[in-house]
């Protein structure tokens, strides 16, 4: 019996997701920012986290000109049923990285990559990504060069190596 995740999508989740983003996606792009990633969860405490970002850098004004704008959408169209709170935020150091281009866009730089399922007998790896070709990604990680399927990552974020760490 395999060990259960800490945090998990169900399949409506899923389906919750993908609808939001297809709805959010183009909005955000209106507005002339980049919709990095959501986060959403439901339950008593249900969450809405949008991850923006722009060439500049995402500023206080840019969030909450994000978050009047898709709380407007929201209240519109409606897609969630129940009570959620909406938070706009600068997708971070440790951003996610989904869209192909985000791989191009950050080669060289350390990652997490998290897979729905067994990959050459793993499941994760860390490693410095050094690119895509065609619906691949390369990572350099300390056992080697592997290739990963695109289709077959959950969840890939940035993951800096900290000065401390590296002074060890």
């Amino acid at each position: 019996m395999g060990q259960w995740p800490i945090f998990y999508w169900d399949f409506r989740d899923l389906a919750t997701r993908e609808t939001l983003l297809e709805l959010i996606e183009p909005a955000v792009e209106a507005l002339g920012y980049e919709l990095v990633d959501i986060d959403y969860r439901t339950g008593g405490n249900g969450l809405l986290r949008l991850y923006i970002d722009k060439a500049d850098g995402i500023s206080l004004d840019d969030c909450e000109r994000v978050s009047h704008e898709i709380s407007t959408l929201m209240d519109v169209e409606d897609p969630i049923p129940e009570h959620y709170t909406l938070e706009v935020s600068s997708p971070g150091v440790n951003r996610v990285l989904r869209k192909p281009n985000h791989f191009s866009d950050f080669a060289g730089n350390r990652i997490k990559v998290e897979l729905k399922t067994l990959h050459e007998g793993r499941r994760r790896y860390v490693g410095r990504l050094l690119g895509v070709d065609g619906e691949e990604i390369i990572v350099e990680t300390d056992e080697g060069t592997v290739r990963v399927p695109l289709s077959s990552i959950h969840r890939t974020r940035l993951a800096p190596e900290l000065q401390a760490q590296r002074n060890r």
